[in-house]
């Protein structure tokens, strides 16, 4: 999920919202910080890749390589200024996200998430994602969440989430069911944001 601005600015992030990396007004980095996000986004599969629109397939084994890809998402994560990261962004099929919610918060996995309880209200908040730059979508999500987990030491893990943090989640989810926020979007909204992509990519042909 996309993004928070970067904290070496000390500049609050818009929370109506994951922001968007690719945004037009988005704060200037230093060209170090730019090539590390570029970096980044280099390893995050954009729509129109398969694996994004797939089931995820449960982890059954928690060793070393597990958590090295743990340390690896929460990296890319990091660099790329997003809020969450699933698996399947990396081309890798399995039921992994990682999130951060506050630029002072430890980075949180969550292993074979599922949702186990929702809240009846519900909220209508604007989010980008990492996989579909430049394009930001109103989301209806239920305002409250607990979902039941493990951690990457295969550890259970529950978290009752309210808020951003529920948001996050429940996008991350989204992305190990195979489903975007292209699918969550009203369908006028997603024509729109479907003619934009076709734009962009028109756009990075000619370039």
């Amino acid at each position: 999920m996309a993004d928070e601005a970067p904290e070496r600015d000390e500049l609050e992030p818009d929370l109506s919202g994951p922001l968007d990396p690719e945004a037009d007004e988005k704060p200037r980095l230093d060209p170090e910080l730019e090539a590390r996000r570029v970096a980044a986004m280099s390893f995050i599969h954009r729509y129109g890749d398969p694996v994004l629109k797939s089931r995820a397939t449960p982890v059954d084994r928690f060793d070393e390589t597990l958590r090295n890809q743990v340390a690896r998402m929460a990296g890319i994560m990091t660099d790329a200024f997003g809020v969450g990261l699933a698996a399947p962004q990396l081309g890798i099929s399995q039921r992994v996200l990682v999130y951060r919610v506050g630029q002072d918060a430890p980075v949180i996995a969550l292993v074979n998430p599922e949702v186990d309880w929702k809240g009846e209200e519900s909220e209508q908040m604007e989010e980008g994602c990492l996989s579909i730059p430049g394009i930001q979508l109103d989301v209806d999500r239920p305002v409250h969440v607990r979902v039941r987990a493990h951690d990457e030491q295969g550890d259970e893990r529950t978290v009752e989430a309210s808020g951003l943090e529920a948001r996050v989640i429940q996008h991350e989810i989204d992305h190990l069911d195979g489903v975007l926020i292209l699918d969550r979007a009203s369908r006028e909204a997603r024509k729109e944001a479907i003619r934009t992509l076709r734009e962009q990519e028109r756009a990075e042909e000619a370039a």
